[in-house]
C-alpha cells in the first residue's frame, strides 16, 4: 500500500530520522501527452494532462526509511490560508 501526496497545507516527515525535505519517491502516472514532432521526427510534449497517480513508496534520502514516513502539517499552512483568504 502507498502513501498520499502531500497537500497544499502539509508535507512528509521521516519519523525515523526527522527529514522534512528529501525524498525518493516512486509513483506511477497515467497521462495525456501532447506531442509536437518536428519534420525530423524529434518530439517534445508540451502540454500533460495527469489522468491518474498513486504513490507507490517514499523513501526517506537521509536514514533510507520507507516506513516511517508520514504526512504532518506545514508550520505556514494557516498563515497561507489566511493570506488567499481559505480556511
Amino acid at each position: 500500500m502507498g502513501i498520499a501526496m502531500p497537500g497544499d497545507s502539509e508535507r512528509w516527515r521521516c519519523t525515523g530520522c526527522g527529514n522534512l525535505t528529501r525524498f525518493d519517491v516512486t509513483r506511477t502516472v497515467r497521462s495525456q501527452d501532447y506531442v509536437h514532432q518536428d519534420l525530423s521526427g524529434a518530439g517534445l510534449v508540451e502540454d500533460r494532462t495527469v489522468l491518474s497517480e498513486s504513490v507507490e513508496r517514499v523513501k526517506c534520502r537521509w536514514c533510507g526509511a520507507t516506513d516511517a514516513v508520514e504526512i504532518v502539517a506545514r508550520p505556514d499552512a494557516d498563515a497561507a490560508e489566511s493570506a488567499t483568504g481559505r480556511s
